[in-house]
């Protein structure tokens, strides 16, 4: 069975990361963009980060400028915009396509593992997955969906020690 732990990604300042890497975590991973009317998201999901990094989330920001041209800039300017305007400190990747031929691996196996209202398609910026601690996809947000009222859900899939993830709707 494929779970993210199988994929790599490029970071925002270019090293490969393993995906394995968030083993024995909750991760939300989320498409994101500078210049889009969502871009304001940064601040709630910074804020779930706060909350719960300690408890074992982690968010991963994927930037993507197929969604009209809303996030043009390079890795650089990208990085400074999150840190400056939003004080993010999860981790941010490099830009990727989710839609399309050229669609990130990971974006293409998510679309797969929890389809949308458009099919497998990702409708716009800031799509969200929730992913238990195991790497499986529990959960697919709109990207309207506020993420402080993800925090139920992301409570159900914290890690606890010496126990097995729990389950959710």
């Amino acid at each position: 069975m494929t779970t993210l732990h199988d994929f790599h990604a490029t970071t925002l300042t270019g090293e490969d990361r393993d995906l394995a890497d968030y083993a024995g975590k909750a991760v939300l991973v989320v498409n994101t963009a500078s210049r889009c009317g969502l871009t304001p998201q940064y601040e709630g999901l910074q804020a779930l980060y706060d909350a719960y990094a300690g408890r074992g989330l982690e968010i991963l920001g994927f930037p993507c400028d197929q969604f009209a041209h809303q996030e043009p800039g390079s890795a650089a300017e990208i990085g400074e915009f999150c840190t400056r305007t939003y004080g993010v400190t999860f981790p941010m990747f490099a830009k990727v396509d989710v839609n399309g031929a050229d669609a990130h691996p990971l974006w293409a196996w998510l679309k797969r593992e929890r389809g949308g209202v458009l099919g497998g398609a990702i409708k716009w910026n800031f799509t969200k997955f929730l992913l238990d601690p195991s790497g499986a996809v529990v959960r697919r947000y709109a990207p309207t969906v506020a993420p402080a009222t993800l925090a139920d859900d992301i409570e159900r899939v914290l890690p606890t020690e010496g126990a097995p993830p729990k389950e959710t709707a």
